[in-house]
């Protein structure tokens, strides 16, 4: 559909068609791919005089620089995008960029900026009802919760939150909160807990692409390791590096550590 739009000199078509590819390059982790689609997306002449383009693609650079731990680029394209989607008067739109700007700013240590904007996302989707939405902004104030230690509340958050994307049959979203839900049991020292988690996350097949998946198995080895089940995790950790050693992923070299001899020792 890119290309397709891009040889007739369909702006518009083109740059939607990339800002998708952008979102499943994104998935799957390749991350350098995702950045290119949705840079050029948003470069296209009349792409400005799309509303969609002009939030959606910052929108997703955004999210791409929290995926790559480019803090301070998110920010930016965050606040882009939410201006763009309040120009446009597109509410849900709006408060997803304010969820994924709360999920940047509690990473540059804003605390209370971040949890603030989680709290408004929610407050949108639920004065516009919607319920599916709202569990959403309920994931990314847990994840923001849990990022400062706040465990109990992150956990209370992304357990509500997990029963609405189980009534609503969100697979990827019931397997990545599964994913979240295990880090606070581990960061808590509830080994147990969070392998049950993590390994629900596997269950469900659908957490994300690979990039994801690599992310839950090395957190599930974690989690192994620590009730002493270290053949399971290092089988657990050795899958992980062989999909981040495939997708040229940034995760190598801390995969890579955990099976060293030194880290078994």
């Amino acid at each position: 559909a890119r290309d397709a739009a891009a040889a007739v000199g369909d702006a518009r078509a083109e740059g939607r068609a990339r800002v998708t590819l952008a979102q499943v390059h994104r998935n799957a982790g390749w991350f350098d791919k995702a950045r290119v689609e949705a840079e050029h997306a948003i470069s296209l002449e009349g792409a400005a005089d799309d509303p969609w383009i002009s939030s959606n693609a910052p929108n997703e650079l955004g999210i791409i620089g929290i995926c790559t731990s480019q803090y301070q680029v998110s920010e930016s394209s965050l606040l882009q995008a939410i201006d763009a989607f309040r120009a446009d008067g597109n509410h849900p739109g709006e408060a997803s960029a304010l969820c994924n700007l709360s999920r940047a700013l509690v990473e540059l240590g804003r605390t209370a900026e971040a949890i603030d904007l989680a709290r408004q996302g929610i407050a949108v989707y639920d004065e516009l009802g919607l319920t599916f939405r709202l569990a959403n902004a309920r994931y990314a104030l847990g994840v923001v919760l849990a990022r400062v230690g706040r465990s109990r509340e992150a956990l209370a958050q992304l357990t509500e939150a997990l029963q609405v994307f189980v009534e609503n049959r969100q697979r990827l979203w019931e397997g990545t909160t599964h994913f979240r839900i295990a880090q606070v049991h581990l960061a808590d020292r509830r080994a147990t807990q969070a392998a049950q988690h993590a390994e629900q996350a596997l269950t469900t097949g659908c957490i994300g692409g690979d990039w994801m998946r690599a992310n839950v198995l090395v957190l599930l080895g974690r989690c192994l390791d620590g009730l002493g089940q270290v053949d399971r995790a290092r089988a657990c950790w050795r899958e992980a590096l062989a999909i981040h050693e495939r997708a040229g992923a940034a995760e190598v070299d801390e995969v890579r550590g955990l099976l060293s001899p030194l880290a078994a020792a």
